[in-house]
């Protein structure tokens, strides 16, 4: 191969390629950033609050020079008094722009787990100690959506505006989309305000401690369930009960017994939690294995599996989940199906 082939074959960046991806605000985001504590409490005061004029600040602030200029030129001293007055004015706006934040703290409760590409919604509480707080503002600081929106160039950049009142709490809510399962840290936020004049902006930046835990997204059209399996005992109650005789037993409560199967009376009387045994209730279980899904790949097996449980979930069936390495017992309800999801989720 001559040194021209060599050369047409040779695939890596270079020199100029590397510099052309090479970004000073990427830099300096990443070494501002890290400089940031993770913590889900936020107060906001002199050493976190920033400022700076707006672009309708600076341009009120030519035209207070020109002003000025034309003022001293003419000798107009109505141009003086106007000019001192409107520049006394931006400075008490920006004493009221950077007031607007001092004080508040900012709260994110812990978010709840979703599936891969559903919106997960941060609630940031706000509580104000002090007068009342107008139009305040919260972003991702990587520019991505803040709430839902009925397009991406909608949605890009968003904010989500809100007041609190004096002394008071509000609650705001932010959505985040993770694109794939398992734990994603929630983004920078940013809270700002261009009140009262639009003339300064004050902002903080925030880097949350929490995370959002995201499921494996169910498959659509999963085959049915596998064939659930009878447990032991359950067959001689059923023949007990096509007999004629009627079964109905007690047991200790287990996790996922309805509050149908509690019995209350035993209950009251000996002071512990017991359930109804009858022919029908827990007679099946079902196993969900990962060498049954069928399915090539890891992420569509989770898939399917992920699907299988909530058609278990929804069935009212006792199911239990295997994966390589890992198992989970049989039962029902909502805490088996958020351990089974999480169980999923967290596999590697």
């Amino acid at each position: 191969m001559d040194a021209a082939a060599a050369a047409s074959l040779d695939t890596s960046p270079g020199p100029i390629g590397w510099l052309a991806r090479w970004s000073p605000r990427q830099q300096f985001r990443r070494w501002w950033q890290a400089r940031l504590p993770l913590t889900d409490t936020w107060t906001l005061g002199q050493r976190n609050i920033y400022i700076l004029p707006t672009r309708a600040g600076f341009t009120f602030a030519l035209t207070l020079v020109v002003m000025l200029l034309a003022a001293i030129n003419y000798q107009l001293n109505l141009g003086f008094a106007l000019t001192f007055a409107l520049a006394g004015a931006g400075i008490v706006s920006m004493h009221l722009t950077h007031g607007n934040l001092r004080g508040l703290t900012l709260h994110l409760r812990p978010p709840a787990s979703v599936f891969a590409g559903d919106a997960a919604l941060l609630e940031v509480v706000i509580t104000n100690p002090g007068r009342t707080r107008h139009g305040l503002a919260l972003r991702f600081e990587d520019g991505r959506a803040a709430a839902p929106a009925a397009s991406p160039a909608d949605a890009r950049g968003a904010h989500v505006w809100c007041d609190v009142s004096a002394g008071g709490q509000q609650a705001t809510h932010l959505a985040l989309v993770p694109p794939a399962r398992g734990w994603h840290a929630v983004p920078t936020l940013v809270v700002e305000t261009v009140f009262p004049f639009g003339l300064f902006r004050a902002w903080t930046v925030w880097r949350p401690a929490g995370r959002v835990l995201a499921w494996p997204r169910p498959e659509e059209g999963a085959p049915p369930l596998p064939t659930s399996a009878a447990v032991a005992g359950a067959e001689s109650s059923q023949r007990r009960a096509a007999d004629g005789g009627e079964f109905d037993g007690v047991r200790p409560w287990k996790r996922g017994d309805t509050m149908r199967q509690v019995v209350w009376k035993k209950v009251a009387r000996s002071n512990e939690l017991v359930s109804r045994e009858t022919a029908g209730s827990g007679s099946r279980e079902v196993w969900l294995d990962w060498q049954h899904t069928a399915a090539s790949g890891t992420e569509p097996r989770l898939a399917r599996l992920a699907a299988w449980v909530l058609a278990a979930d929804r069935a009212g069936l006792p199911y239990g989940l295997r994966l390589p390495g890992l198992e989970l017992a049989p039962a029902a309800g909502m805490p088996q199906r958020i351990g089974a999801l999480d169980m999923l989720a967290l596999w590697h």
